[in-house]
C-alpha cells in the first residue's frame, strides 16, 4: 500500500512539473513577441532612450507607442518613423509656437500642424500641436553585393541593374527582422559596448523570428509567396486606404493572434501624410532680424504673409500695396511699429478690422499713400500716427475716437480747413501733446484743440487771423509755429497768447507783418520774424518778458537806421544771446547791442553799414589813460560776443578803429570780407 501511494506521488509531481514547464514556456513565448513587437515599435521620446543607448531589460511591461512605417515613393526603401513624440537624445533645434493654433517654426518658416518636411537628409519632422518632431530614417540591408548613395538621399542602394535593385528588396513579411531600435550607420562603433544582457536579449529576439517565420511559412502548405520587387510593393500601397492617427493605434494593440501559434501581423503601412500649403517665404528684397522684417522698395503689391508672434517691426515702404485686409496682420498679433509710407494704399482697400487685432501697436506710418480719410478701429494703444501727404478731406467727432493714448499726430500735406474738421475731432486725444496741421487749407487757428497740447504746427496754410480764444485751453502749449501764412499784426488779437505761461517759441516768418507783433507771451524766449516787411521794432515790445527773450531773428526784412528806437531791445539787454539783423537795410550798427551782456552770436551781414563805432559794439568808458589797459581787460570779462558778421557792407576796414571790437575775446571771430564796393 506504501509502494503504491509513493508511485502516485511521483506521478503527481511529475505532473504538476510538466504543466508548470509548459505554462512557462507558453508565456516565455508570449513575452518574447511583445518584446518583439515593442522593439520594432518602442519609442525612444516614450521610453526616454535614444537609439546610441543601451538597451536594458525591463523589470515590470512597457507601455508602447504604435510606429509608422513610411515608405520611400522614390526609391521603395522603407524606413521607420520610430516615434510622434520626438527622440529624446536628438533634441529639436526649431522653435515651438505653444498655443498658436498647433503652428510650429523652423527656421524663421511657419509649419501648419500636421506639416512634415526633411530639414536634413534621412531627418524627418512633423509638426504636431505646436511642438517639433523630429526623427531620423532607418536604412534596411540589402542583398546585393554593392550599394551606393544617390544624390540627396541617405539610404544605399544597389548599383547593379533595376533587376538587382528589385530583388534587393525586402517582403513585407520578413519586416519583423528590422528593429527600430537598429543602430545607425555612425553609431555602429558604439555597439561593442552593450551588455551582456543586450546580447542576450538579441540572440534570443533573431531566435525567435526565426521560428515564427518557419512556422507561418510551414502553415501555408509550402507554398512561398514572395511580393516581387518594387511595382508589387508600389502596388499594395497604392491600394491600401490611409489609416488616421487613431485607426492605426487600435489596429496595432491587435498584433498577436487569439491563437497560441506563435504568429501575429503587421501593421498596414501608412502613406506619408502630404504638407499643407505653407505661407510663401518672404521676397528677395526683404530682409529680417529677431523682432524687425523690413522690405523696402520691394516691389510689393500686397502685405506679405507673415506669421511670427515674436516680430514687433515692420517696415514696407517704398512699395505698391493697394489694399489691407482684415487678415493682414493675423500673423504678427504683437507689431509695436508699422511702416507702410509711399505706397499706393486706398482708404475703401482698409479693411475695417485690418488693425483691431494689433492690441500693442504704438506707431503708425501712412504718410504718401491716396487716403482720404483716417482708418477705423485703430487700436487705442497708439502713441503715433503719421498720415502726411496723403488725400484726407475731413475729421469727423469720430475719426480719432478711443485713441486716448495718441501723443503724436501728423496731418501735414492734405486738403484739411476749418470747413471739414469738426470741432470736437481733437476731444478725445487725452495724451496729445505734438501736432502737425501744416501744408493743408486753414485759415484760421482749428477750434478744439486739446489742453494737453505742447506744440502745434500750422506751417503753409492760409491762416489770415489770430483770435483770441484761439488757445484758451491751451495752457500747456509751448511751441506755435505760423510761417508761410498771410498775417498781418493787426489781426492778431491783444489776448490771442499774452497770458500763455508756457509759451516760449513763435514762429511768424513770412508773413506780411510790418511791425514786430506788441502783446507777445511773457514767457516767450524765442521769436522767429525771418522774411517779413518789418520796418520798425517798437519800443518796450519786449520790456514785460520774463526771465526775457534769448532769441530774435529779424533777417530779411526792411529795417532802416529809424526804425530801431534807443529802448527798442529793452528788457532783453540781460537775456538777448542770438540776434540777427542781417540782410536788411540799416547804415549802422543799432543802439543798445553794446549793453546786451550775454550776447554771443550777432548778424549785420548784407545791409548798408559803412562804419563801426567804437561805442556800438563793445562798451567804452571814460578813463585816465593809466586805466586804459584794465578797462579793456574788464571789458573782455564781461562781454560774450562770440562770432559778429559785418560782410557784405560797405566797411572801409582800414579806418576802423582799433577799440571796435576789444571787447570780443578772439579777432578771428569777427567776419568783415568781403565787402561791397561803393
Amino acid at each position: 500500500m506504501q509502494a503504491t501511494l509513493l508511485v502516485s506521488y511521483f506521478l503527481l509531481v511529475s505532473l504538476c512539473i510538466d504543466f508548470s514547464q509548459n505554462e512557462t514556456s507558453a508565456l516565455l513565448k508570449r513575452q518574447r513577441r511583445r518584446m518583439l513587437y515593442g522593439g520594432l515599435r518602442r519609442s525612444s521620446s516614450a521610453g526616454h532612450r535614444s537609439p546610441r543607448e543601451p538597451r536594458m531589460k525591463p523589470s515590470a511591461p512597457l507601455a508602447v507607442v504604435p510606429s509608422i512605417p513610411l515608405i520611400n515613393i522614390d526609391d521603395s526603401v522603407m524606413g521607420v518613423f520610430d516615434s510622434l513624440i520626438g527622440l529624446g537624445g536628438d533634441e529639436s533645434s526649431y522653435n515651438i509656437l505653444p498655443g498658436k493654433k498647433g503652428h510650429c517654426t523652423a527656421n524663421g518658416m511657419i509649419m501648419y500642424d500636421k506639416a512634415v518636411w526633411s530639414p536634413k537628409p534621412c531627418i524627418t519632422c512633423l509638426c504636431s500641436k505646436g511642438e517639433v518632431i523630429c526623427d531620423t530614417t532607418m536604412c534596411h540591408p540589402l542583398k546585393c553585393p554593392k550599394t551606393i548613395i544617390p544624390a540627396g538621399e541617405c539610404c544605399p542602394v544597389c548599383s547593379d541593374s533595376a533587376s538587382s535593385l528589385d530583388s534587393s528588396i525586402i517582403p513585407l513579411d520578413e519586416i519583423s527582422e528590422l528593429s527600430g531600435d537598429s543602430p545607425e550607420p555612425k553609431d555602429l562603433d558604439n555597439t561593442n559596448v552593450l551588455s551582456s544582457v543586450q546580447t542576450e536579449e538579441d540572440e534570443l529576439l533573431r531566435t525567435e523570428v526565426v521560428e515564427i517565420k518557419e512556422k507561418g511559412r510551414r502553415k501555408k502548405d509550402g507554398k512561398k509567396r514572395k511580393r516581387k520587387g518594387k511595382k508589387n510593393q508600389q502596388k499594395h500601397n497604392r491600394e491600401k486606404k490611409p489609416n488616421t492617427r487613431k485607426g492605426a493605434a487600435e489596429e496595432d494593440i491587435h498584433y498577436e493572434s487569439d491563437e497560441d501559434d506563435g504568429t501575429f501581423r503587421m501593421p498596414p503601412h501608412f502613406p506619408i501624410p502630404v504638407p499643407p500649403i505653407e505661407a510663401p517665404p518672404l521676397p528677395s528684397g526683404c530682409s529680417t532680424s529677431d523682432t524687425t522684417v523690413s522690405c523696402i522698395n520691394a516691389k510689393l503689391t500686397q502685405i506679405p504673409p507673415i506669421s511670427d508672434p515674436d516680430l514687433t517691426s515692420l517696415d514696407l515702404t517704398g512699395n505698391s500695396i493697394t489694399t489691407i485686409s482684415d487678415e493682414a496682420f493675423n500673423g504678427i498679433p504683437n507689431l509695436e511699429w508699422i511702416d507702410l509710407s509711399k505706397n499706393n494704399i486706398t482708404s475703401p482697400g482698409i479693411g475695417p478690422q485690418a488693425f483691431k487685432i494689433l492690441k500693442r501697436l504704438k506707431r503708425l506710418y501712412l504718410d504718401g499713400n491716396m487716403l482720404v480719410h483716417i482708418p477705423s478701429e485703430l487700436p487705442s494703444t497708439l502713441e503715433e500716427i503719421k498720415i502726411n501727404d496723403n488725400h484726407l478731406h475731413a475729421i469727423d467727432e469720430d475719426s480719432l475716437q478711443d485713441l486716448k493714448n495718441l501723443v503724436t499726430l501728423e496731418l501735414e500735406g492734405n486738403k484739411l480747413s476749418e470747413a471739414n474738421v469738426s470741432p470736437l475731432a481733437f476731444h478725445p486725444l487725452k495724451s496729445l501733446s505734438y501736432l502737425r496741421l501744416g501744408r493743408n487749407k486753414f485759415r484760421i487757428i482749428p477750434q478744439g484743440l486739446p489742453a494737453t497740447l505742447e506744440e502745434l504746427y500750422l506751417e503753409n496754410n492760409q491762416i489770415e487771423e489770430v483770435s483770441e480764444i484761439c488757445f484758451n485751453h491751451t495752457r500747456n502749449i509751448n511751441v506755435i509755429v505760423l510761417k508761410h501764412n498771410k498775417l498781418e499784426e493787426h489781426r492778431i488779437a491783444p489776448l490771442a497768447w499774452i497770458n500763455q505761461e508756457n509759451l516760449e517759441s513763435i514762429d511768424l516768418s513770412y508773413n506780411k507783418l510790418y511791425h514786430v507783433p506788441s502783446y507777445l507771451p511773457k514767457s516767450l524766449l524765442h521769436l522767429i520774424l525771418i522774411g517779413n516787411q518789418i520796418e520798425r521794432i517798437p519800443g518796450y515790445v519786449f520790456g514785460h518778458m520774463t526771465p526775457g527773450l534769448e532769441y530774435l531773428y529779424l533777417s530779411f526784412n526792411k529795417l532802416a537806421d529809424d526804425g530801431i528806437d534807443p529802448v527798442s531791445f529793452f528788457g532783453a539787454y540781460h537775456s538777448l544771446r542770438e540776434l540777427f539783423l542781417d540782410h536788411n537795410e540799416l547804415k549802422s550798427v543799432p543802439f543798445g547791442i553794446d549793453e546786451m551782456r550775454k550776447l554771443r552770436f550777432l548778424r549785420l551781414n548784407n545791409n548798408k553799414i559803412r562804419t563801426v563805432h567804437p561805442e556800438r559794439i563793445c562798451r567804452t568808458h571814460n578813463r585816465d589813460d593809466d586805466d586804459h589797459d584794465n578797462s579793456e581787460e574788464e571789458e573782455r570779462e564781461e562781454s560774450r560776443l562770440e562770432h559778429v558778421h559785418l560782410e557784405n557792407n560797405y566797411i572801409n576796414t582800414r579806418q576802423l578803429s582799433p577799440h571796435a571790437f576789444s571787447c570780443i575775446r578772439s579777432y578771428c571771430s569777427v567776419v568783415l570780407k568781403p565787402q561791397k564796393i561803393k
